[in-house]
């Protein structure tokens, strides 16, 4: 059976844990990566991240972007958000339609 599984730095994950989630506090770019290949290996299929985590190794999640599980999942961390999970989403509408569909209109 898959798991659900959240990285972060302690005070943004650790409410997931009521949820039922397994989390998994790290504080640092290569403890952000073993424990994301340790899920990815263990039959956690959902890997929800925060920003802050995430912004130190796009190059190790790049690595996950065209498979179907895990999927990672950037979410807020506890400092706000810093645009990432909507800039995936804007990347994968761009790459399923072809073009820039999204967009803000200010005036």
């Amino acid at each position: 059976m898959y798991k659900i599984g959240v990285i972060g730095d302690y005070d943004s994950i650790c409410g997931y844990a009521a949820l039922g989630l397994d989390i998994f506090p790290v504080d640092s770019e290569q403890d952000t990566t073993h424990t994301l290949r340790k899920l990815a290996a263990n039959d956690y299929a959902i890997i929800y991240i925060t920003e802050q985590m995430l912004s130190g190794i796009e190059s190790e999640i790049d690595k996950y972007a065209d498979v179907r599980i895990p999927a990672i999942i950037p979410i807020p961390g506890a400092g706000g958000s810093l645009g990432i999970g909507i800039a995936n989403v804007k990347k994968s509408v761009e790459r399923a339609v072809g073009s820039d569909i999204i967009f803000n209109d200010k005036n």
